[in-house]
């Protein structure tokens, strides 16, 4: 099932405000420990059982900004999916925004970070989003796709660790935990590149869902070359990514996932990972 763009939009303006509303909507989601996570919830036109995409939100370098968080859209992107015919859920995890609660995230310290256990506890969240929306009569229980740009990014990587039945691929925009914090000394940068690059292997040891890494050139948060070791210790270890560094991408290519005029970048690379899984 796929429908073109233009379809698309003209369903949103033709159905009417009362019909719109129910194809776009705020859910809330049962979280890991009790918690209640804050999604949006975008259908395509039709009734038939659709695939599901789950798009992943990033982390402010700055954690004051957490709880100021909106509800992410990334609209090029959920415009993309929603004409190819996927229902689309996009969840403010355990800290951030309306979901509130305590950040699940850390790391610890910028010194000795533990980026393996902070990226599994994001992909906690996207596994209890998935069993929410699966439950839903409108979503086909299989054929799911995962979308994680940055803190959300890594948090997929975690999630492909656990091998999630039904996920038939995963896509990571500029992933990775710990990048723009002040260092010892004053510098601005990551904290423990080695540390992303030793915890990118352990999840690739157990990971055998088809990825594919999207990093940029001008990334200010993961320069090219850590994104490279970062993707060759993954599947060094044996997990399945398809590297694709592309080049820079406005002021900072970190911005690539979030911004309304990508789609001439990653479009093709997400067309091609999705023809693949057919």
């Amino acid at each position: 099932m796929r429908f073109g763009p233009i379809a698309v939009l003209l369903f949103f303006i033709c159905i009417g405000p009362l019909a719109a509303q129910d194809r776009q909507q705020v859910v809330r989601v049962p979280g890991p420990g009790g918690s209640t996570l804050v999604a949006t919830v975008m259908r395509p036109p039709g009734e038939a059982r659709s695939p599901l995409v789950v798009i992943n939100h990033g982390s402010p370098a700055d954690g004051s900004q957490r709880a100021k968080m909106e509800r992410p859209r990334y609209t090029a992107l959920s415009s993309f999916f929603l004409s190819r015919g996927y229902v689309v859920a996009l969840p403010l995890r355990r800290g951030y925004g309306e979901t509130g609660g305590s950040w699940a995230e850390g790391f610890g310290s910028c010194e000795v970070p533990d980026y393996f256990n902070a990226g599994l506890q994001g992909a906690a969240d996207i596994q209890a989003t998935i069993d929410f929306m699966r439950a839903q009569p409108y979503v086909a229980p299989d054929r799911t796709i995962v979308v994680g740009q940055s803190a959300g990014g890594w948090a997929t990587i975690a999630l492909s660790s656990r091998n999630p039945p039904g996920v038939a691929g995963i896509i990571n925009f500029a992933g990775g935990r710990g990048g723009h914090q002040k260092l010892a000394g004053g510098a601005i940068g990551n904290c423990a590149p080695r540390s992303l690059v030793e915890a990118a292997a352990k999840y690739g040891t157990t990971a055998r869902v088809p990825m594919l890494w999207i990093y940029t050139e001008n990334d200010s948060f993961f320069e090219p070359s850590l994104a490279k070791r970062m993707a060759e210790a993954y599947s060094g270890a044996g997990g399945k990514a398809t590297y694709r560094p592309v080049g820079a991408f406005g002021r900072d290519g970190h911005s690539l996932a979030g911004s309304s005029n990508g789609n001439s970048v990653w479009g093709p690379l997400i067309e091609s990972l999705l023809a693949g899984l057919k």
